[in-house]
């Protein structure tokens, strides 16, 4: 019985990921003016939304998903990296949880969902260092290549709209844990 939960937490942060994109998905499926060529992902929970609970609630259920991921992180960590890797991956749960109490509109919505995409930069250059440290040199090269290609896309791209750049975003973090679920 331990052994089937132990194995449920660890695929956790999988279930983050599908659900961040079933989330999107039914938001976009409400919203049908929504254009992702010209609108923030955020737009979606926002005042025109309709059914903006939906985005909202989806984004706050992914983040505690998120969080718990982050304690399963925690306990397989052989190192001090590796937890201060999770502890920032728990931050940026946090913050995913808080787009959705503040959504597109209310004054904290950019910090908040600003931040979520630092916390999730900085958590993935700390799995990074953990994983040259542990001698998962390819590991290691991979999540560095995405701490790079992330704010690098993020700024040297043209991007038509803030959901584009989101969704890039979101892409580079769904590799990211699917790499950690591998690794742990």
């Amino acid at each position: 019985m331990a052994s089937q939960i132990l194995i449920l937490w660890r695929f956790t942060g999988i279930a983050a990921a599908i659900l961040a994109w079933v989330v999107i998905v039914l938001s976009i499926l409400q919203n049908p003016w929504f254009n992702v060529y010209r609108h923030a992902l955020s737009d979606l929970g926002g005042p025109k939304a309709s059914r903006p609970w939906i985005y909202n609630v989806g984004l706050m259920v992914v983040g505690v998903v998120a969080c718990l991921y982050s304690f399963y992180l925690t306990y397989r960590a052989a190192s001090k990296v590796h937890v201060y890797a999770s502890a920032l991956l728990f931050i940026a749960g946090v913050f995913l949880v808080l787009i959705g109490v503040y959504p597109s509109g209310t004054r904290p919505h950019t910090f908040v969902s600003t931040w979520f995409f630092i916390q999730m930069w900085l958590a993935v250059i700390a799995s990074a260092v953990g994983m040259a440290l542990d001698g998962r040199t390819v590991d290691s090269a991979i999540l560095s290549a995405i701490a790079i290609a992330g704010p690098l896309g993020a700024a040297s791209i043209k991007w038509p709209s803030v959901a584009l750049l989101e969704i890039y975003g979101v892409i580079l973090i769904d590799i990211y844990i699917a790499l950690l679920t591998i690794h742990f």
